[in-house]
């Protein structure tokens, strides 16, 4: 029986108390996203540019340490934690920057647009909010202790099952790229 339809191998967790209480500050953290406190970037204003909280296209720098909101504004200081929380094959700050753009068709009207009339900073607070979130969450799973010295039981490492990561990707089979980190390091 391929291994891509057999029933997914869960770990034995000798500190399984410590994985539960982090899934619960975990479950928490993302369902009460809305609620999150902001985390604080460092506004950069465009001179000589009107005030403007639109958003057409939302992209990173380079470095992925800054957000260009839109041609008004840009938010400094994204640690790098916030690109290390993955939804499937990119960040939760990616899938944000994909999703709240402006949309249009091919005769230039607009289908699709997230900016709210009664809200106009909404977006600016969600990106703030899902920073938030990712780096909380990496902390909680950063902090976790290993499994059976940092091995999953029973799964073979992606080159020996003879799978490309797109097969795992398409599979949801997610392989972590080492151990946990050590927390006291």
């Amino acid at each position: 029986m391929s291994s891509l339809r057999e029933l997914p191998r869960i770990p034995f967790a000798p500190d399984f108390t410590a994985f539960a209480k982090a899934g619960e500050k975990l479950a928490a953290l993302h369902t009460g996203y809305e609620s999150q406190k902001e985390f604080k970037l460092k506004r950069v204003e465009a001179k000589g540019v009107k005030p403007d909280w639109r958003v057409e296209r939302m992209r990173l720098s380079k470095d992925k340490s800054a957000l260009v909101y839109n041609g008004w504004l840009t938010l400094e200081g994204i640690p790098a934690a916030a690109h290390d929380y993955r939804l499937g094959n990119r960040s939760a700050l990616d899938w944000v920057i994909d999703q709240y753009r402006v949309e249009r068709d091919a005769a230039g009207e607009i289908t699709s647009d997230p900016n709210r009339a009664d809200d106009e900073e909404s977006i600016i607070r969600l990106v703030g909010q899902v920073i938030t979130v990712s780096v909380e969450t990496m902390k909680l799973v950063t902090s976790l202790p290993p499994l059976d010295d940092g091995k999953v039981i029973g799964k073979p490492a992606p080159e020996e099952a003879g799978y490309t990561q797109a097969q795992l990707d398409a599979a949801h089979i997610y392989v972590a790229e080492g151990p946990p980190a050590d927390p006291s390091d």
